[in-house]
């Protein structure tokens, strides 16, 4: 630590978030530092992922680099513990602290199991409707068997997915409400109601497809509305990991690319 610098508590380090013309401060163990200048962190965000005036400590375990890339730009400060909070506060401390030691020792529960198991959901509600309409089309009876049966494992993984990926939205981003996240949360519930509405009633009416007409018709609209529910919840889901306006490609440090650049710089 620096002598005769000044100290930030996580509250005051918030309003150095990078939005408005405020300056970027993050902080790393018991550092503050000032990435305004970096190209990486304007609007105080970077990469989409992470906010300015947050302690990114835990973070750094996520991200392509180390910590020695916060050494390219000034330490304006020092940071310290957090004021004591109230009880209920303190409890909900507790528990993030529990599981922050807990997936520090297992690394492999702070990137999964959410990422491993979404693809299912998405594989499984787009294909309910795809060959929902190739029985309509060709009156194969199995192409609809197989429409009830994906959406049956649609809707088993979305009980596993939703789950985990509140879990990785606490853990890994804060609970940030940011608007992707919401849009997600929104139609992943509607998706989830959607589906089990049109499983119950094909459980209970086996014939709802076979004369398509009249309220019948209500059936092949829900299923048909997954595939732009899941096709956006995936599209947001993509966009969290991979921006679309990221000044540059993440780099892994000491990779050859990584080391030209540090050479050009």
């Amino acid at each position: 630590m620096t002598e005769g610098q000044r100290t930030f508590t996580p509250a005051e380090l918030k309003e150095y978030d990078g939005r408005n013309g405020r300056p970027a401060y993050v902080g790393y163990r018991d550092r503050v530092i000032d990435v305004s200048g970096s190209k990486l962190w304007r609007n105080g965000q970077h990469m989409k992922l992470h906010a300015a005036g947050l302690d990114l400590t835990g973070e750094l375990s996520k991200a392509p680099h180390d910590a020695s890339v916060l050494d390219r730009y000034p330490q304006v400060g020092i940071l310290v513990a957090r004021e004591e909070a109230p009880s209920g506060a303190v409890a909900r401390s507790g528990l993030r602290a529990a599981v922050e030691r807990f997936v520090d020792r297992y690394p492999f529960f702070r990137r999964h199991p959410h990422p491993m198991v979404v693809h299912f959901p998405i594989v499984f509600m787009i294909a309910a409707p795809v060959f929902l309409f190739a029985y309509l089309a060709s009156g194969v009876k199995g192409f609809e068997v197989t429409s009830v049966n994906c959406l049956a494992g649609g809707l088993l993984f979305c009980l596993i997915v939703i789950p985990a990926g509140l879990f990785t939205w606490w853990l890994n981003y804060m609970a940030v409400p940011t608007p992707g996240v919401i849009v997600k949360i929104v139609l992943s519930s509607a998706m989830f109601v959607i589906g089990l509405i049109a499983f119950v009633w094909r459980l209970r009416n086996p014939e709802v497809v076979v004369d398509v007409s009249g309220l019948k018709v209500l059936y092949v609209v829900l299923v048909s509305s997954l595939f732009p529910l899941v096709s956006v919840v995936a599209w947001y889901g993509a966009v969290m990991t991979f921006p679309l306006h990221a000044s540059e490609p993440r780099v892994r440090e000491g990779t050859p690319t990584a080391l030209r650049r540090r050479k050009l710089s």
